[in-house]
């Protein structure tokens, strides 16, 4: 055999060899990747459930840390909307309270000043009886 023979044979062997020993990402399962779809258009609630399901078939593949960090993440998103959604239907009731009270805060100073009123007048009554007297 001859150096380029061997030089050919070495190549080949590499080469094939190479070719062997790679191999392809492994695809995600359709749970997961139905799940990342869900996700990306919105559909929270929906991809925990598909994110949960992955999970239960395949709780050690590949994948299964990033599916679960994803479905933790995506509660604890649906868990502070939930709270955001109370908080601002609390506040537009303490908003409605502050109205109303504003409004009889108004009434109550009319009231009084309409009472300072009076008190003045029975304080010129009482000065004209005094003087009468």
């Amino acid at each position: 055999m001859t150096t380029r023979s061997v030089a050919i044979a070495a190549a080949l062997t590499v080469a094939v060899g190479g070719c062997a020993l790679w191999s392809p990402a492994p695809r995600p399962s359709p749970l997961l990747e139905r799940a990342d779809r869900l996700a990306q258009d919105g559909s929270w609630e929906e991809a925990v459930v598909a994110y949960g399901d992955y999970l239960n078939q395949h709780p050690t593949g590949p994948s299964a840390r990033r599916a679960a960090t994803n479905r933790d993440t995506l509660r604890a998103l649906l868990s502070s909307r939930a709270e955001l959604i109370r908080l601002r239907e609390e506040l537009t009731r303490l908003r409605e309270d502050v109205s109303r009270r504003d409004g009889e805060l108004v009434r109550v100073r009319q009231e009084a000043d309409r009472l300072k009123a009076d008190l003045e007048r029975l304080k010129q009554v009482d000065l004209k009886l005094e003087r009468r007297k």
